[in-house]
């Protein structure tokens, strides 16, 4: 395939996948419950925190989260006393685990009452092609707080390597604008040129069979080789192509 070719099939696929309908089987359907943007951001944030493994339990768990939570999140995070933490007991997807929980409970506390909110953290180290030391910083800001070291591991460290697939998603969502109802678009001071395509098995894969990636990894390496490819075919919103790449794996088993 030419590139010219690559990009018609590519944004043909886009246009097939980008629409209401995704939302119905994808964790982005948890903040689409919510209208409040600091809502929107935090049921955002921690669906995509979760999201690994079987999607339908993706979903159920980050439901019963926001069930926890009283269905306002931010109202939560915010005005929470200890006792309502003892709430969370028991929950647990995969290895995140209530003590996990409470932490991310406090770490978002701090963030919106000593930082002036996520949007502000990140838009503070982004590039305009990159958000991987952007996603580096928040995690220390994150992490500020008293916590134990085995939460750290729910956030991922682009500098570290990582490709980050799940927090770059949830940068898809809040900062992706283009009025098909699927990314919400909500975060004005950062550029859509700037995010990079959450990387995982399926969209690696499906990336590696039309040569937009060799590299066998998919870490931090493998995530700037697609990047730096799929901006040649879009550099204003080249991460609109994980569209593609996630419905042809997923859902065309291309």
């Amino acid at each position: 395939m030419t590139q010219t070719e690559l990009k018609e099939f590519l944004d043909e696929k886009v246009v097939l996948y980008n629409n209401p309908t995704f939302i119905e089987s994808d964790p982005i359907q948890i903040p689409h419950a919510y209208t409040l943007k600091e809502d929107i951001e935090i049921a955002g944030f921690l669906a995509a925190t979760i999201a690994w493994g079987n999607r339908k339990m993706i979903i159920n768990n980050a439901q019963k989260l926001m069930n926890i939570m009283g269905n306002t999140p931010y109202d939560f995070i915010m005005s929470h006393k200890e006792d309502d933490l003892e709430k969370l007991d028991g929950f647990v997807h995969r290895t995140f685990n209530s003590l996990d929980a409470v932490t991310f409970v406090k770490g978002l506390k701090n963030i919106y009452q000593n930082h002036n909110g996520l949007e502000s953290i990140f838009a503070k180290n982004s590039e305009s092609h990159s958000n991987q030391k952007s996603i580096s910083e928040f995690k220390k800001v994150f992490f500020e707080i008293p916590h134990q070291q085995r939460t750290t591991k729910h956030i991922s460290d682009p500098l570290n390597n990582s490709a980050a697939k799940r927090i770059n998603m949830f940068l898809r969502w809040m900062i992706r604008k283009d009025n098909k109802g699927v990314d919400f678009g909500i975060w004005k001071t950062i550029s859509p040129a700037s995010l990079s395509c959450p990387l995982d098995v399926h969209s690696g894969n499906v990336a590696r069979k039309l040569g937009l990636l060799t590299r066998k990894q998919n870490d931090a390496k493998a995530l700037l080789e697609l990047d730096t490819n799929l901006r040649k075919l879009d550099p204003s919103d080249p991460v609109k192509y994980d569209f593609a790449l996630f419905g042809l794996g997923i859902f065309e088993k291309f």
